[in-house]
């Protein structure tokens, strides 16, 4: 069968062999828990809860915003600490509800109760959703009930799961692929419900041959799903790139995949989707892998939103050394931090800590190789937008195609000379969007 992929991209070092083979395991938390009110893209959601107030799993403790935003779900039982501003995994200091954890875990009423989908209608599906505070945890963090509210949904012809983890040493995906599945298969075939058009699509990287197997039989008698063998390469998650490889269109900055009639999710949104539909259960947990030489025993942890990554690290037995880069999400596109005293977010998939920070080779002059041209998967001159970006030639990094950079950060990865393409294209095509606000 023929692997389908993209131009460009590149091999990068794996680094799952760490923790791919170690199965789910669960966290409870010790410490008071945490509550960003912006977890995803838009406007942050509004509290409803206040100081001294006494809070349940599964409830509602922040509501989305009017426009592009997602409600806040409490994660354990207890009581409102303090709504007050803590830094996050992005590096900013957010509002955030703090929720000091009783240890008891009462739910709200109807949490985890079954519901037959097959006779919910489809704004009872996507309300469902909503309700649940599902954003896409691949990291882009887009509220997901309005992914799923297209214009038109009858030209929607693909619902796409994206099981490609490109990222180097995240196994998150794999593992939840393994050992649920037809957690997963069920959120399709719930989406497929929304688009009755649509063709169901489970991309998986060729590196993954049991997952592909597990996936193959799990979707043997269903005639409207279809496993896509991808060739693995970096990065072939992307959105673009994923859309490409298994349709063959091509998506840019001015479109989202909805106008190419696609609707894509990471495998675990999707299967968070499930579990909100069928098993009436929000979004209070992720799973999130704990990786790198610094850490004694990289694993897989199913742990509560809001927990501190510094119990997760301890959980995995604490540090071989002490770290000089710690990064939460892939080496490749994740943040760069300066202390893991952060709490878990909805788009938290992973902590990296190394010993050897590869990030402090000094940068040298272009020596005109034309790696990060070749390698570019969108096909654009790096180098060349990094001088505009330099200069602060705006128009001249907008004819360049810049605000068309994914970042995912290839060209860096392939230069000799170790120039910081991907932060100098990045941050000029955030200070434009900013201009043009």
């Amino acid at each position: 069968m023929a692997r389908l992929t993209f131009p460009g991209g590149i091999h990068t070092y794996d680094g799952k062999k760490l923790s791919k083979d170690k199965p789910i395991s669960a966290i409870l938390p010790k410490g008071d828990l945490v509550f960003p009110l912006s977890q995803h893209i838009g406007t942050p959601a509004k509290p409803l809860v206040a100081k001294g107030d006494t809070v349940l799993v599964g409830q509602k403790i922040a509501e989305a915003s009017d426009g592009i935003s997602a409600h806040v779900i409490s994660s354990v039982s207890g009581t409102v600490k303090a709504i007050e501003k803590r830094l996050t995994p992005t590096g900013k200091m957010v509002e955030s509800i703090v929720i000091t954890n009783d240890g008891e875990y009462k739910k709200i009423e109807g949490f985890g109760q079954d519901r037959d989908y097959s006779k919910m209608s489809k704004s009872e599906i996507r309300q469902a959703v909503k309700e649940a505070g599902i954003v896409g945890l691949g990291g882009a963090g887009f509220p997901t009930h309005i992914k799923l509210t297209p214009k038109d949904e009858n030209k929607i012809d693909y619902v796409i799961v994206n099981g490609a983890e490109c990222e180097p040493y995240l196994t998150s995906d794999y593992r939840l692929m393994m050992e649920a599945g037809e957690i997963i298969l069920g959120g399709l075939k719930i989406l497929l419900r929304l688009f009755d058009k649509a063709e169901g699509i489970i991309a998986i990287e060729d590196i993954n041959p049991d997952v592909i197997k597990k996936f193959q039989e799990l979707t043997a008698k269903e005639t409207n799903i279809k496993v896509k063998i991808l060739k693995t390469k970096y990065p072939q998650g992307g959105e673009r790139q994923l859309v490409y490889a298994t349709t063959g269109r091509k998506l840019n900055s001015k479109k989202i995949p909805a106008d190419l009639g696609c609707i894509v999710n990471n495998v675990g949104t999707v299967a968070a989707i499930y579990m909100a539909v069928a098993k009436s259960t929000p979004l209070t947990h992720r799973i999130v892998t704990v990786s790198g030489d610094a850490i004694a025993e990289p694993q897989n942890f199913y742990v509560p939103l809001g927990i501190n990554f510094s119990e997760i690290i301890e959980a995995a037995k604490g540090f071989t050394a002490q770290p000089k880069k710690i990064i939460i999400g892939g080496p490749m596109m994740g943040t760069s931090v300066y202390t893991h005293d952060l709490p878990v977010t909805k788009t938290s998939s992973t902590l990296l800590a190394f010993i050897k920070d590869e990030a402090a080779v000094e940068e040298s002059a272009c020596i005109r190789c034309g790696k990060c041209h070749e390698h570019c998967p969108l096909n654009l001159l790096p180098i060349k937008l990094q001088m505009a970006a330099i200069h602060n030639e705006y128009e001249k990094f907008k004819k360049l195609d810049g605000m068309e950079c994914c970042g995912c950060g290839c060209c860096s990865y392939v230069c000799p000379a170790k120039r910081s393409l991907t932060q100098s294209i990045v941050q000029t095509k955030q200070r434009i969007l900013k201009e043009n606000k």
